[in-house]
């Protein structure tokens, strides 16, 4: 498995996102699929305080972890609302608060890497970076990001840092795939800027850039696009317009052209652009481990990139 570095962190090139743990997986499910990363070469596991019905997804990996922590890289993420509205954002409050969760329900002493869930405009960055900081000084965290922030939240954030002489965000996770380009325009602008790794998360397109749905025919039951076309909070079901389906139609015969799946296309693409640590699919099975992880072992030339693009329309 190849590498990317996240600041001091070096990380798998594919890691595995965790949001499915304690919803769609119990916990020997979790562990199942935990195991079968690791066993393909996977070091970053990525989860979050709310994932998992607000905090079983760390519980869960936790416990997949324990006797193995040192074989894994740790990132999770809070500020995204767990109760209440008071248990939510970035004030120095509620950053001390959950982050002792999170070691609590992750059975861990040390976070790799702690990310902030999403801006919180009530609350100075000056403010959420002092606690941070504050945590780094502790040991509580190795290093901090962001995730959702726009290329202008990026560049303030980063300008404060070096204001201030405190640790900066090394990392920053937003939507992106090969149908979701839009942060190519500001966010990778702005990691380049600040010199901050990219960690795209849906790279699949919620299971599109697997090739596994049919026009006019409805997903699976159970699967995620199930899942995200019954789900009014979330705008990923137009993955399923012609257009995008005409795109992947085109897609899943260059990749059988080149003897490859859609799948390992779609990751390696990602994990191509220069500014990209980690991609992290998410998995429900030691079977969609595996077919996340070769999409580490394709290192696309500069050629296919530019003809994937041109496929894409971008």
């Amino acid at each position: 498995m190849r590498t990317g570095a996240i600041g001091s962190l070096r990380v798998s090139k594919v890691g595995l996102g965790c949001n499915n743990f304690g919803s769609r997986l119990d916990k020997k499910q979790t562990e199942t699929v935990v195991l079968a990363a690791l066993e393909h070469g996977i070091t970053y596991f990525d989860t979050a305080d709310i994932y998992g019905r607000k905090g079983l997804s760390e519980e869960y990996l936790g416990a997949a972890l324990r006797g193995r922590r040192d074989q894994a890289v740790v990132g999770t993420k809070f500020g995204m609302e767990m109760l209440n509205d008071v248990q939510m954002g970035g004030s120095a409050r509620w950053v001390a608060t959950a982050v002792e969760d999170s070691l609590r329900r992750l059975g861990t002493d040390y976070i790799d890497l702690y990310q902030m869930h999403t801006p919180d405009p009530s609350v100075p960055i000056d403010e959420t970076l002092e606690a941070l900081h504050r945590l780094v000084e502790q040991g509580k965290v190795r290093e901090i990001g962001c995730s959702n922030f726009t290329g202008d939240q990026i560049d303030e954030a980063n300008a404060v840092s070096i204001r201030n002489g405190s640790p900066r965000f090394v990392s920053a996770q937003n939507h992106y795939n090969l149908l979701a380009r839009e942060i190519e325009r500001d966010v990778i602008p702005a990691c380049t800027r600040g010199g901050l790794s990219v960690m795209p998360y849906c790279p699949l397109a919620s299971g599109v850039l697997t090739g596994k749905y049919q026009r006019g025919k409805e997903p699976p039951k159970g699967s995620r696009m199930d899942w995200v076309l019954n789900d009014p909070a979330t705008t990923d079901r137009g993955y399923m317009r012609d257009r995008n389906l005409d795109v992947v139609d085109r897609l899943k015969q260059y990749a059988a052209d080149h003897g490859r799946t859609l799948i390992e296309l779609a990751i390696s693409w990602l994990a191509a652009q220069p500014d990209v640590s980690t991609v992290i699919p998410g998995a429900s099975s030691p079977k969609q481990v595996l077919a996340n992880s070769r999409g580490a072992d394709w290192s696309m030339t500069d050629r296919q990139l530019e003809e994937v693009g041109t496929i894409t329309g971008e």
